[in-house]
């Protein structure tokens, strides 16, 4: 996988180049928000990691410029700052996942992997399946009736298999889109929240498929 580093502090961003480098990701590594934002308009990488505090552009208007061109490859927050409402601040900007500084490199390790298992979002447009459309904005899903009332975490799920175009995601990443990365949920929660939405589905043209020990993938039977 190859990785964009966005860090000021050069001794930080390093120490991460390094481990990422000798866990076999290729990387790249930049040290000015201004920089960043010109590089992630036409770089490939898979993930980028963006710390809160850069010298010429910030990292929530790096994100934010990102976002707002329709980029939206997985973004992992760093930040010195442990108040929860930066670390929603961030989030409600379009960050998949935070860590705070200090952090130990297993964690991050971990936070990536995660991130890169999870099916990769898409530009905030409608998306439709069967007789249903998705908004993803005001995250509303609608049949021919108009809005259906929806539980949130169902919701979730729904985008997460959307996104996904009919490819099959693991427990794990359904679980990660669920209740957040690292969270303490016994993956068998997923086969709950699948079992509600597929009895949903099912009246408007849309199956969720099963392959055991793959994962789920949402699929109009009739195409």
């Amino acid at each position: 996988m190859r990785i964009v580093i966005v860090e000021d502090n050069v001794s930080v961003a390093k120490g991460i180049a390094y481990r990422l480098q000798d866990e076999g990701h290729a990387v790249d590594l930049l040290h000015d928000g201004a920089e960043a934002d010109l590089f992630l308009r036409d770089d490939g990488g898979d993930l980028v990691i963006l710390d809160i505090k850069l010298p010429g552009m910030g990292g929530l208007e790096v994100l934010a410029a990102m976002r707002g061109r329709g980029d939206m490859r997985p973004v992992l927050m760093l930040t010195a700052q442990s108040e929860i409402s930066d670390k929603v601040v961030g989030l409600d900007a379009g960050a998949d996942d935070y860590i705070s500084k200090p952090f130990e490199m297993d964690e991050l390790s971990a936070r990536i992997r995660a991130l890169s298992r999870r099916p990769r979002r898409v530009d905030p447009k409608s998306l439709s399946i069967g007789l249903l459309t998705f908004d993803p904005t005001a995250r509303a899903l609608l049949g021919p009736e108009g809005d259906l009332s929806v539980p949130r975490r169902e919701v979730s799920l729904f985008e997460t298999l959307l996104t996904a175009n009919g490819r099959f995601v693991s427990k794990q990443a359904l679980l990660d889109a669920l209740y957040g990365t690292g969270s303490d949920v016994e993956e068998s929660v997923v086969e709950v929240y699948v079992s509600r939405l597929r009895k949903r589905l099912r009246t408007f043209g849309v199956e969720i498929s099963v392959r055991r020990g793959i994962g789920y993938a949402m699929i109009e039977p009739d195409r």
